[in-house]
């Protein structure tokens, strides 16, 4: 049998240290990832900075994402740096450097960063649930925003005093305070995700319904098919949040993995609301207005011609005026399908 070389460590020691470790690699993927999506929104919302105001703003927006996201790689990194090459011999490994040294200015950055993203995160998530509801009328907007802002507000004092906590000398993220202030944070974050989501489906799943029973199949996909309402939902963080909570909460080592893996998800769910933005395809205000058919839809693909002879006071046809355009001929023909989609009339 071979000596042995490794660690004199107990077992568990090793496995967070090995968690935590593969945490970092994780968070090196999900960075990668992040910055792809950063160029491609960047340059779509660069294109139409001069016809869409709201451009600017979201291209302001990714640009302090991806900031603050970057000094959380590099803190993460330089942590993992500190810890296995330039502290290997520290009393006790690594693991033990790492729980005894919070208060460094590496580590704060660590944690402020991953609480500013958080935050950030959870903002763009309540501004799209307001865009949403708000399009139905300001009235079930507020109606409808009222629990999840004030969890909010709880899930911002709360991560103030995690972070506080977590950075304190003698402390760290996996000491009992630290832990049951994070835990009861990442809850409330989580809890403000939750609803956001559920509030976000049930109004486009609402709306789909009463789309697909007046348009034609395959009508409005880009606004309420089901990919449409999970990347506008930002569910994919929701499921990841929910695994790194439970583990985090139980204290089991696996929570480094799932807690970078959240955090990576939270971005790209983010760069994904905004990139069908930038490309004119998620929601806005005007989406559900006008939602009452004023056309006549013969069929999606054919759109027959119709001599205005032939439509008279007894032909049970009706046509909106100014709605339908004239051909050189001076045929009626059926107005456009993407055209229709804004003649209806608000379904709240």
């Amino acid at each position: 049998m071979p000596p042995y070389y490794g660690p004199d460590e107990d077992s568990d020691t090793i496995f967070l240290e090995r968690t935590f470790l593969a945490g970092d690699f994780v968070s090196g993927v999900g960075y990668g990832i992040q910055i792809v999506m950063y160029l491609t929104c960047a340059t779509f919302l660069w294109k139409s900075r001069k016809e869409r105001r709201r451009s600017t703003f979201l291209l302001v927006y990714i640009s302090l994402l991806l900031c603050v996201e970057t000094l959380f790689e590099v803190a993460q990194s330089n942590t993992v740096q500190i810890m296995y090459i330039d502290n290997r011999n520290y009393p006790g490994g690594p693991w033990k450097y790492f729980l005894a040294t919070q208060q460094l200015p590496i580590n704060i950055i660590f944690i402020a960063s991953l609480f500013t993203l958080t935050f950030l995160s959870d903002l763009l998530v309540l501004w799209r649930c307001w865009v949403i509801w708000s399009a139905f009328g300001d009235l079930y907007a507020y109606l409808a925003m009222g629990f999840p802002c004030f969890l909010l507000l709880a899930s911002f004092a709360l991560g103030v005093i995690w972070a506080l906590q977590s950075s304190q000398p003698g402390l760290s993220l996996f000491s009992s305070i630290p832990v049951a202030f994070g835990t009861s944070y990442f809850a409330v974050s989580l809890s403000v995700n939750i609803v956001l989501t559920i509030l976000i489906s049930v109004r486009l799943l609402y709306y789909r319904h009463k789309i697909v029973a007046n348009l034609p199949k395959g009508a409005g996909d880009d606004y309420v098919s089901l990919i449409a309402i999970l990347v506008e939902s930002a569910s994919i963080y929701s499921a990841f949040a929910l695994i790194f909570l439970i583990a985090y909460a139980v204290k089991h080592p696996i929570n480094s993995v799932f807690l970078t893996i959240a955090s990576a998800a939270q971005q790209i769910a983010n760069y994904l609301i905004i990139y069908r933005l930038a490309q004119g395809r998620g929601w806005d205000g005007q989406t559900p207005r006008l939602t009452r058919l004023t056309t006549l839809d013969f069929n999606v693909g054919l759109q027959p011609e119709i001599s205005t002879g032939d439509v008279g006071m007894d032909s049970g046809m009706e046509f909106s005026q100014n709605e339908e355009a004239l051909s050189p001929h001076g045929v009626m023909q059926e107005a456009p399908l993407d055209v229709k989609l804004h003649r209806l009339s608000t379904f709240a």
